[in-house]
């Protein structure tokens, strides 16, 4: 299965004002169809004030007035699945936004009240109770507190957010939050969707105590190292295995898990039968262009699905991350390595994910304008990280200048880079030698095989710099990092990522920067 990741705010503006809706993304079903993928997951729709575009949810059972309404998503699923593709709706447990009613209401009751016990209220700490009431750091950057003024005008208690102050965490352990969730889950499930991609998947549950975390402990991102209490904590299972047992209402809906776990022991726990049906490993993502790195990225990946007894799952990009094209090199040398790793993304056994914009070769690198960013962490870090926008920016559709085809609006959410014409679908869609035509044969091909029996590959001998691997029903990729050509594994070329240096002598030679799809004779 190949799924397509939309961010809908940067997809098709149907309506002028620049930014993405529901209707553009409709009216683009057909390209999906022509792009050749099983389905779609849909970044956050849910109404919000948009804080975290999105992910700050304030009515988790309502479409936000910017994308539509809920008949325009019941219409998008209808279209959906009469193109016999699914829709995979992302779902954010692990905070509310500021503005959703509970929190609102925390605010008013003051402390001690029952309001305050869905989130994380806590005194601070100091004589005044100035200092927050731990030292856990949020993900966008500063303290994962923020302290309220209470109604007489005095500075109060603090809550806890992991991510923007503007999404509180909610208290897990509370049982108004799980009830709230399982309402939501069934009134999206009963309007037709087929699933959920889970926010922070391994964020759900904190330790009783809130105590500090150590100070040599590695603060990354998300990624989690094993004493950061702020993450993987026992708990969170239970979550899952309450989500998993409202889904299973639904026959044929799936989970898919936003997990940030290390070792592949603890990861596969999220795929135990009676929690996650699929969860994100970003190994692949992560990895470096180096046959080493890639190779290892891969064996972690099916390593925990082994494990778990699971589907593995693979992507190279997501809206959190550098797009490929600039992760590998940018220009010529960066869009070579993304083809070639597309090849190794749809050759290895499981579901594969592709972000909008990855077939069209589109990169992160160039300016925008800082009055004109908008992700928190660009706040949040005093203005010294610049966030994920770059990855973000709307679609190129055709046309030769901004907002090319994306919106009538000439002034879009995100400026549109002027470089960008030969990047459109317009300009690639008749090139046979385009990444877009690269992408529609990669699936098209990748669909056309009997598909794999197991979740598992069968590692080659390859040449310094270079890996070749085998799935069970007999095609065999192999991909060259190296600075030189090597000589191409004897069977039939079915697909390769870029030209083949023309045979010698000793037989076929595979290039740099380079991947190719064979059958052995």
């Amino acid at each position: 299965m190949v799924l397509y990741q939309i961010y809908p705010r940067s997809f098709g503006d149907s309506d002028g004002d620049g930014l993405g809706d529901l209707q553009g993304v409709i009216d683009r079903v057909g390209y999906l169809e022509l792009l050749g993928v099983d389905g779609v997951w849909l970044s956050p729709i849910m109404r919000s004030p948009g804080a975290d575009h999105g992910y700050d949810v304030s009515d988790p059972r309502d479409v936000d007035p910017l994308f539509g309404d809920v008949e325009t998503l019941r219409r998008l699923v209808e279209t959906l699945h009469a193109a016999r593709m699914v829709l995979i709706m992302d779902l954010v447990p692990n905070h509310t936004s500021v503005e959703h009613p509970w929190f609102a209401a925390a605010v008013d009751a003051g402390p001690g009240s029952p309001e305050r016990e869905r989130y994380f209220f806590r005194d601070g700490l100091g004589e005044d109770g100035s200092l927050p009431p731990n030292n856990w750091p949020s993900v966008f950057g500063g303290p994962a507190w923020t302290r309220v003024t209470e109604h007489d005008g005095t500075p109060g208690q603090w809550y806890l957010h992991l991510f923007a102050p503007e999404q509180p965490d909610l208290d897990w352990s509370h049982p108004d939050v799980g009830a709230d969730l399982d309402e939501t889950l069934r009134f999206w499930l009963d309007l037709g969707v087929d699933g959920f991609r889970i926010d922070v998947a391994h964020g759900l549950a904190k330790p009783d105590d809130l105590a500090d975390l150590p100070d040599d402990v590695e603060i990354a991102q998300l990624v989690v190292d094993e004493r950061d209490a702020r993450w993987d904590r026992p708990g969170v299972h239970d979550v899952h295995r309450r989500i998993r047992a409202v889904v299973d209402e639904y026959p044929g809906a799936a989970t898919f898990g936003e997990v940030w776990v290390g070792p592949v022991d603890r990861f596969a726990r999220y795929l135990r039968p009676d929690e996650l049906h699929f969860a994100f490993h970003f190994a692949l993502t992560g990895a470096p262009f180096e046959a080493g790195a890639v190779r290892e990225a891969v064996d972690s990946t099916l390593e925990a699905s082994r494990i778990a007894g699971s589907t593995p799952t693979w992507a190279l990009s997501n809206h959190d991350v550098v797009r490929e094209v600039t992760r590998y090199g940018n220009g010529a040398l960066g869009t070579a390595r993304a083809r070639a790793m597309l090849l190794v993304e749809l050759a290895l056994p499981g579901i594969a994910f592709i972000y909008n914009g990855a077939e069209l070769g589109l990169p992160s690198d160039f300016s925008i304008p800082h009055d004109r960013l908008t992700d928190p962490t660009w706040e949040r870090s005093g203005h010294a990280e610049t966030g994920r926008d770059h990855c973000r920016v709307p679609i190129p559709w055709e046309g030769t200048r901004p907002p090319y085809g994306f919106s009538t609006a000439d002034h879009t959410w995100l400026p549109m880079p002027t470089s960008w014409g030969r990047h459109t679908v317009e300009a690639q869609i008749e090139d046979p030698g385009s990444t877009l035509s690269l992408y529609r044969a990669a699936i098209e091909t990748r669909r056309s095989w009997p598909g794999p029996r197991t979740a598992s590959v069968e590692w080659y001998g390859a040449p310094s710099g270079c890996l070749a691997f085998r799935r069970d029903d007999g095609v065999v990729c192999a991909l060259n990092t190296s600075v030189r050509s090597v000589p191409l594994p004897h069977g039939e070329v079915l697909l390769s990522s870029g030209p083949l240096t023309p045979e010698t002598p000793t037989g076929a030679i595979l290039p740099p920067d380079t991947a190719v799809w064979l059958r052995p004779h």
